[in-house]
């Protein structure tokens, strides 16, 4: 990852955390990793664990920052919350994946992504 792509998305998730958090959301934590992947963000927001993908662009030149969560990426990280969820003994509790997608400045939610 060159630099350009490591500041772009240490700004998206930033610009996320802070969405989220005007948004009524509680942050859990951020950038949780284990050898299954990574989840950029995992949120609370009323009954709901919120698992969180951000993909930042300078612009939607070459589409939408949320038309990147391939597949692969989505089971990644859908596996890596499970083991969260497990970890954390949360398995009966409600959860769901969204995407945020930063273009620039503005960000948008997307919820109950995949």
């Amino acid at each position: 990852m060159g630099l350009k792509s490591y500041i772009e998305g240490f700004v998206g998730e930033r610009l996320a955390r802070e969405y989220l958090e005007d948004n009524g959301y509680t942050i859990i934590t951020t950038n949780f990793k284990n050898k299954l992947g990574e989840i950029d963000i995992i949120a609370k927001k009323k009954s709901y664990l919120v698992f969180v993908e951000v993909k930042a662009r300078e612009n939607a030149l070459y589409g939408r920052p949320s038309e990147y969560v391939s597949r692969d990426k989505q089971r990644k990280v859908k596996n890596t919350a499970i083991s969260y969820l497990k970890m954390n003994n949360l398995m009966d509790c409600d959860v769901r994946f969204d995407v945020i997608e930063v273009i620039g400045d503005n960000v948008n939610l997307i919820e109950n992504a995949f």
